[in-house]
């Protein structure tokens, strides 16, 4: 777990830098007149949000207060993969080590079918 959580960390830290860099080097609207029209760029749009509702269902599966994974998938869609790594961060810290806990969160020992 402990290099996965040097993996996220790292994917943290470059998110980050991307996001001070596209905020001080770049002017949103202006750049997005530019791509708007360009497949490549709808191409990408989906893609980056199919990954980020494919995320947001493992945080509506995994959190056990729906306000806290409604809070956690606003910020996903709003800042993106920096709050990914994030979150999968701390999902591993607090499964100290349980995989299971990992993945299922406060699901963890539930005998019904999801």
């Amino acid at each position: 777990m402990r290099r996965i959580t040097i993996i996220l960390s790292i994917g943290f830290t470059i998110m980050a830098a991307g996001i001070v860099y596209a905020l001080v080097g770049g002017d949103f609207f202006e750049e997005l007149k530019i791509m708007r029209g360009l497949p490549w760029f709808h191409l990408s749009m989906l893609d980056l949000y199919v990954g980020f509702f494919l995320f947001a269902g493992w945080i509506l599966f995994r959190e056990k207060a729906l306000v806290a994974a409604v809070i956690w998938i606003a910020l996903l869609l709003s800042l993106g993969n920096l709050i990914a790594c994030l979150y999968a961060t701390l999902a591993l810290v607090h499964a100290r080590g349980n995989w299971q806990k990992f993945w299922m969160g406060s699901r963890v020992g539930l005998t019904h079918e999801v």
